[in-house]
């Protein structure tokens, strides 16, 4: 047995319209940047000075590394103008010339490549990579007025070495601008040399961006993942159709990485709490992949002795209907009432609301894959994480899908039943859904 602390999760799977946002406004952030720095005359249109943006936000007046200028969102792009300059920034967008199909004229989708940033915070929890503060007598002096420190990092202010005699010393710095000012942090981590083999290292008197890590992902789902798939089976209508059209909106999205899921995760925190900042409102936690236990215990919707999220034992109603899509015998995927993926909201939901947890796509979950994590992983919010690097061998890379598809037997929509994917790979019968953290003990609390 173990326990999870309450959390919020989304009712049904990531529909392709949700994902389109994320791409969508990637296309979008990419297309403003051209249209902002280029040298063809849109930039005042699509720039906010950096005058503009700190009579907006005064709290950054000082800082030294800000953006000049910032993207202004609210100018409206014009995919199609017929001014040569709009155009001629907007160009590199598209594919080449010589890689047009009958010459149509589309975003080349191997550009869509979203920047993000995220913490590591295990690697600062450690105990040998805390905070080492300058061991100096006066440094709660230093802190508050630099320039009045007698004696700063070990170094005396007027010791004639580093500065001349009865003038600050060169060594001395402003804590507010350079942190290493207070103190550094010695971090202490191994690093892939590949095929699951690390080597130490430590790297010494660095500051706290070093825990800050910066990813760049591209968004697009793989479409080609309905052929690649399955061999001797004709799939390609849905590589053509299934990502883009309106007959699929609401059909879960598939052909998405871990990591893709991970971005998409990261913009859709962003994208909320921004909104909160903006209208005067405090933030809330991040939108994430759920864990196996989080999943686990959102599926069976308190049924806890019940092998599937309807109850059980069976897999059929009483009379006779499916209770899922899946794959109940050899060539019998139509008898659910399904093909491939179906509408998200589609059969009854559980007990707790939530539609899919069985059938239609698996789901990545945020767990990396290990036969044994069961008998190693704490019973407080169980969790067995693993970031695989390009260079680790594949059974480091594999994450934890749960839920079944409509390409599987029975077996895999129990609510205990977990395999897994490689994070770099995508599949036409894997896709996701969110959670978020609760504030609070629970529902209901007055806080």
């Amino acid at each position: 047995m173990v326990s999870v602390q309450a959390f919020y999760i989304d009712d049904a799977e990531i529909s392709n319209n949700e994902y389109r946002q994320f791409v969508y406004w990637v296309r979008d952030s990419i297309a403003r940047k051209l249209l902002a720095f280029g040298s063809n005359g849109n930039a005042e249109d699509f720039q906010i000075s950096q005058d503009d943006f700190l009579s907006m936000w005064p709290i950054y007046k000082g800082d030294n590394n800000l953006q000049d200028p910032y993207i202004n969102w609210d100018q409206k792009i014009n995919w199609n103008s017929d001014d040569d300059d709009y155009r001629a920034d907007l160009q590199p967008m598209y594919l080449p010339e010589g890689e047009r199909f009958y010459n149509r004229k589309e975003i080349d989708a191997r550009k869509l490549n979203y920047e993000y940033y995220r913490i590591d915070i295990r690697l600062a929890a450690s105990k040998s990579n805390r905070f080492l503060p300058n061991k100096s007598p006066d440094i709660q002096d230093a802190a508050h007025d630099y320039k009045k420190a007698d004696y700063m990092n070990g170094v005396t202010l007027n010791d004639g070495q580093n500065g001349a005699p009865g003038s600050p010393s060169s060594l001395v710095g402003d804590p507010s601008k350079d942190s290493k000012v207070l103190g550094t942090y010695n971090v202490k981590d191994q690093v892939s040399v590949g095929q699951g083999n690390y080597v130490p290292r430590e790297r010494k008197g660095v500051d706290r961006s070093v825990f800050i890590l910066k990813d760049i992902i591209n968004v697009y789902p793989d479409t080609l993942a309905w052929v690649h798939d399955y061999t001797y089976s004709f799939n390609e209508p849905l590589t053509n159709m299934y990502f883009w059209h309106p007959a699929y909106d609401d059909y879960p999205v598939v052909g998405v990485t871990w990591k893709q899921v991970r971005a998409f995760s990261v913009w859709r925190s962003l994208l909320l709490n921004n909104f909160l900042i903006g209208t005067g409102q405090t933030i809330v936690n991040d939108f994430r992949l759920p864990t196996e236990s989080e999943w686990e215990y959102a599926a069976r919707g308190g049924l806890d002795k019940s092998p599937y999220p309807w109850g059980g034992p069976y897999i059929r109603n009483s009379r006779g209907c499916f209770l899922g899509n899946f794959k109940p015998m050899r060539g019998s995927y139509i008898d659910d009432g399904g093909f491939h993926s179906v509408y998200i909201y589609s059969y009854n939901p559980n007990d707790y609301g939530l539609y899919c947890m069985a059938g239609n796509v698996s789901e990545w979950t945020s767990n990396a894959y290990d036969e044994s994590a069961y008998d190693f992983q704490h019973d407080l919010n169980p969790d067995y994480v693993y970031e695989a690097q390009d260079k680790d061998a594949n059974v480091l890379k594999r994450k934890v899908i749960r839920g079944g598809s409509w390409k599987d037997v029975g077996y895999y929509l129990q609510t205990s039943a977990r395999t897994y994917e490689y994070q770099d790979t995508a599949k036409c019968y894997v896709g996701f859904r969110n959670v978020m953290t609760y504030l609070g003990r629970a529902k209901g609390d007055e806080i």
